[in-house]
């Protein structure tokens, strides 16, 4: 896996899925870092995305991490069925799931790295009870459900809390950021804590998606110079 101070996770939420494999190795070969999959159920988002038959075909086509954001009302049924699809993450929303530590457990003892997510309108300290347990915290930059939103900057304070929690108690989770991210919001966003970025349209709706993923990550490591 590529290392470099702000990695990129381009989502395929906005891919071509006629010819996907192509997609995902053109930003592979462009230097993304992993692979972000959007999962969407109709109930705990309004919209209905991907399930783990793409997280497969993804499989198939990159040896990058693959990172699985459930957007669904029930991960505790369906999360395992990402790990074996080939997820490397598989990241839930608390709130969504009744025994989130349990959750948590369940992904690490099958391989993968676990991860929570947190929405625009939630606090920090939703999460902070699980932040040692954890291998990502994704910071939700907008309303989840749909690509190609404006990015939120009221968010900010928010993430920049939890890198001061990371950061105080010496943890050694990521920070992921998704949603509105482009140049200009990936310096925000990394100025604030953010280690990962999430792209969606701003990488695959780009004239040149390949230098649109160089420049989303030159501009976050830009704020860190």
């Amino acid at each position: 896996m590529p290392t470099h101070r702000i990695r990129i996770s381009p989502s395929i939420l906005s891919a071509d899925f006629t010819r996907l494999g192509e997609e995902i190795r053109m930003v592979e070969r462009a230097g993304a870092d992993m692979i972000h999959v959007d999962v969407m159920d109709g109930h705990f988002v309004p919209n209905i995305t991907l399930g783990p038959v793409i997280v497969s075909a993804v499989r198939r086509a990159t040896d990058l991490p693959i990172d699985a954001h459930l957007m669904i009302t029930d991960p505790d049924v369906y999360a395992l069925s990402f790990v074996e699809a080939g997820a490397d993450y598989v990241v839930f929303h608390s709130e969504a799931c009744p025994e989130p530590r349990r959750l948590l457990d369940v992904i690490r003892d099958a391989g993968a790295r676990p991860g929570l997510a947190i929405n625009p309108p939630n606090p920090a300290e939703q999460i902070e009870p699980f932040l040692s347990e954890i291998d990502l915290a994704l910071v939700m930059t907008v309303n989840p459900g749909f690509s190609g939103q404006s990015f939120i900057e009221e968010v900010m304070p928010k993430l920049a809390q939890i890198a001061g929690w990371k950061r105080e108690r010496g943890l050694d989770f990521a920070i992921e950021v998704d949603g509105g991210i482009g140049p200009a919001t990936a310096r925000l966003a990394a100025s604030n804590g953010a280690e990962v970025l999430v792209a969606a349209s701003a990488i695959f709706c780009a004239e040149d998606p390949p230098a649109a993923l160089r420049e989303i990550r030159a501009a976050g490591e830009q704020a860190l110079i």
